[in-house]
């Protein structure tokens, strides 16, 4: 399987986010990346990875006289 790499512009169309946010990511090193010279590349699946690291699990509430319990 051959894999495909985005530039950051084109992640951040594809995360749906700023370029600015995911620079941060790869500064912070919050996501995997790979460096072709100079530039930053990120990997399609590294992306859907990193998407569902970052799910969170709806919680389910119990309402008590109004209140959540």
């Amino acid at each position: 399987m051959e894999a495909k790499y985005l530039n950051v512009a084109d992640a951040a169309v594809y995360l749906g986010t700023s370029v600015r946010f995911v620079r941060r990511l790869v500064a912070e090193r919050r996501i995997a990346f790979h460096k072709f010279g100079a530039h930053v590349r990120l990997a399609v699946e590294d992306l859907e990875t990193f998407v569902e690291a970052s799910r969170v699990e709806p919680i389910e509430v119990r309402w008590f006289g109004g209140r959540a319990a």
